[in-house]
C-alpha cells in the first residue's frame, strides 16, 4: 500500500542512474519513492560494461558489484569492417556484469530504504512548488522534488513535449547472450558495414553480444538472424561469434528509434539523469558509468545544497545543468565524432591505419569518453 505522505523526492525510473540516486538521498534521510515499471530481475538492452570510474561512489553507497560476480576487465580489443584487430590495455579498466544482476543488487540494496512502486507514470504537472505524479494505476503522489531516470526514451518525454522526441532515429539496438569462450577480461568492439557489435562477459561467464545497426540496413533483411548471417558475419570474427556461440535467450532483446540528439539535464523543473539527461554512443562503451555518474552528481549537489541551507530552485537547476555539462558535453561530443569516423568507410579506414601505426592514440581517445581515475 502506498504511503501517502508528501515526499521530499520522487525517482521515475529505476535503472542504474535512478537506482544509484535514491539510494545516495535516502541513505542521507530523504523521504525517497521510486517507481519503476518493470519488477527486479530482468534483462535490458545494454552493452553491460562499466568503467571503473565509478567504483569509489558504489563503494561510499556500499554496493559491491564483484560479490555479485563482475569480471574485472582491463583489455579493450577493435576490428575494422575487415576484422583486422587491435589491442590495447584500458587506462582504467573496468567490470563486466549484466543489468539483470546489477539492477537487482541496487534494488536489494534500496527496498529497505524507499519505497518502491511498480507502476507507469503518466502524468507529471509542477504547481506551487510542488509536484503531482499520477501513475498508470491511478496512484497521485506529490512531491517537492522528482528525479527523470525513465531511460533513452519514455511517454514521459512526449507528454513534456521533450525536443527529440520529435525527431526519428535511424538507430535500432539488439542484445543477447550467448555461451562462448571468450576471454573475461576483455571488452570487445566489432565493426560491420551498418554498425558495431560489443562482446565482454558478465557475471554467469555468458557473453553478453550488443550491437548498434542503422534501421535502413535492418529494414532489407527485416529479420534479425538473417541480418546478422547477411551483415555482421561480414566481419570474421563475429562471423565466427554468430555460427559457434549458442544462444542462452529464447530471442534476442531489441529496441528502436535509439536517439542520440541533444537532451536538456533540467525539463519543467525535474532533473533529469542517466539517458533522460543525454545518451553516449554505445561505441564509447561508457553508458552504464555515465548514468551511475550522473546520479552521483546530482544527488551530491543536491546534499550539499540542503546541508548548507541555501537552497533555492533555479539556483539549483542552473548548478545542476553546468556541473553535468562540464561532465559530459566533452565526453558526448567525442562520441558523435567517433561514430562519424566509424560509419564513413574511408575515415575509418584512415583512422584504423594511423591508430595500427601509432596503437597509443587509442587509450587517449578512450579518455576523453571516460572520466577521471578512479581513486
Amino acid at each position: 500500500m502506498t504511503d501517502k505522505v508528501k515526499k521530499d523526492i520522487i525517482v521515475i525510473g529505476g535503472g542504474l542512474a535512478g537506482l544509484t540516486a535514491a539510494l545516495n538521498l535516502a541513505k542521507n534521510d530523504f523521504k525517497v519513492c521510486l517507481i519503476e515499471k518493470n519488477e527486479y530481475p530482468n534483462h535490458k538492452v545494454c552493452g553491460e560494461y562499466v568503467s571503473n570510474e565509478i567504483l569509489p561512489f558504489l563503494n561510499s553507497l556500499e554496493v559491491d558489484p564483484f560479490s555479485a560476480g563482475a569480471k574485472k576487465i582491463s583489455k579493450f580489443e577493435i576490428t575494422d569492417i575487415k576484422g583486422t584487430p587491435l589491442k590495447v590495455n584500458l587506462p582504467l579498466g573496468g567490470f563486466g556484469i549484466s543489468r539483470y544482476a546489477f539492477d537487482n543488487l541496487l534494488f536489494e540494496s534500496l527496498k529497505s530504504k524507499a519505497e518502491i512502486i511498480f507502476d507507469t507514470v503518466e502524468k507529471v504537472t509542477f504547481e506551487k512548488e510542488c509536484f503531482s505524479v499520477t501513475t498508470q494505476g491511478k496512484e497521485i503522489l506529490n512531491a517537492d522534488f522528482v528525479i527523470g531516470a525513465f531511460g533513452k526514451r519514455s511517454n514521459l518525454d512526449s507528454f513534456l513535449n521533450r525536443k527529440f522526441m520529435q525527431q526519428t532515429s535511424p538507430w535500432l539496438a539488439v542484445k543477447a547472450h550467448y555461451e562462448y569462450d571468450f576471454p573475461k577480461d576483455t571488452v570487445a568492439l566489432h565493426n560491420f558495414n551498418s554498425g558495431y557489435c560489443g562482446l565482454s562477459k558478465t557475471e554467469t561467464n555468458v557473453v553478453n553480444a550488443c550491437y548498434l545497426a542503422t534501421f535502413k540496413s535492418f529494414k532489407k533483411y527485416g529479420d534479425i538472424d538473417i541480418f546478422q548471417k547477411k551483415e555482421l558475419s561480414k566481419n570474421p570474427f563475429l562471423d565466427r561469434f554468430f555460427k559457434e556461440a549458442k544462444p542462452i535467450f529464447k530471442k534476442p532483446l531489441t529496441i528502436s528509434q535509439v536517439s542520440f540528439q541533444k537532451k536538456k539535464p533540467v525539463e519543467n523543473h525535474i532533473f533529469m539523469i542517466g539517458d533522460s539527461a543525454g545518451l553516449i554512443h554505445p561505441l564509447c562503451g561508457n553508458g552504464m558509468a555515465m548514468a551511475i555518474k550522473s546520479a552521483q552528481i546530482f544527488s551530491e549537489l543536491f546534499l550539499n545544497v540542503f546541508k548548507n541551507n541555501n537552497f533555492d530552485r533555479m539556483k539549483l537547476e542552473e548548478q545542476y545543468t553546468t556541473q553535468w555539462k562540464n561532465e559530459f558535453e566533452g565526453r558526448l561530443k567525442t562520441g558523435r565524432f567517433i561514430q562519424r569516423v566509424l560509419m564513413d568507410p574511408f575515415a575509418s579506414k584512415v583512422g584504423f591505419s594511423m591508430a595500427r601505426i601509432v596503437p597509443s592514440i587509442v587509450p587517449k581517445i578512450i579518455k576523453k569518453t571516460h572520466g577521471t581515475k578512479a581513486v
